[in-house]
This record gives C-alpha cells, structure tokens and sequence, in this order.
C-alpha cells in the first residue's frame, strides 16, 4: 500500500491486533503476515474514515466507525470484481481465496459477508 507512504507503520509487540492514532499505526509483531496485511489494511481504513477515540466500543457511534473502516479495508484489498474472477478461476474455498489475496481466513470470510456472497 505504497499510497500512504505518509503514515508512519511500526510493528511492535502489543496486546491488540493493530491500532491507528495521529497519523501512525502499530501492529501486533507476533501475527502471521497475512494477518497482519488485514489488520494494516483496516488501520489504513480507520485513517480514512474515522474521527476522534473510538476504542470505546460499548458506545454505538464509535461501532460504527470500526465497521466502516472494516468495509473500507474489504473494498480496498479484496474488491468484488477480484473476487469473482478468483471464484471463476477456482477459487472455491475461503481459505484458498485468503491464500490468494494473501488475507486470513477470518478476513475473507467477514469479507463475503460483506459482498453477500455466502455459498462457497
């Protein structure tokens, strides 16, 4: 993601997955790689679109804002179109289609959920 040459990214060994704040994000050293490129991808989606502390998660608001840095990292790294030339390629199986996008299963699962496409 050579676009947000401007953010400062650092792996550091943490207790949360990842965390974005003022133009800086931290991830979680000790993830898989393919892990750590969805938390990356959903920090860089909190950079976009969220505003002000939302580690509160009890409070709706800012529920909001996680889910809509999540889709915006779904849309970012694993847009429908690829993902249907990929299905149409083969890729059948959640865990082939994470292999191929180079996300964790759990990543691409939350994914096709968002796209709707739930039987594969």
């Amino acid at each position: 993601m050579a676009e947000y040459e401007d953010l400062y990214i650092e792996e550091r060994q943490m207790i949360n997955d990842g965390l974005y704040a003022d133009g800086c994000i931290w991830i979680n050293e000790k993830l898989p790689s393919c892990k750590k490129f969805s938390v990356l991808a959903e920090e860089i989606g909190h950079y976009k679109t969220s505003a002000g502390n939302i580690l509160d998660q009890d409070d709706t608001a800012n529920r909001k804002q996680e889910l809509t840095a999540r889709k915006w990292a779904y849309e970012k790294i694993v847009p429908v179109d690829k993902i249907v030339a990929a299905i149409d390629s083969g890729y059948d199986e959640v865990w082939s289609l994470a292999e191929q996008f180079d996300v964790d299963e759990d990543f691409m699962r939350e994914a096709l959920k968002h796209y709707g496409i739930l039987d594969i």
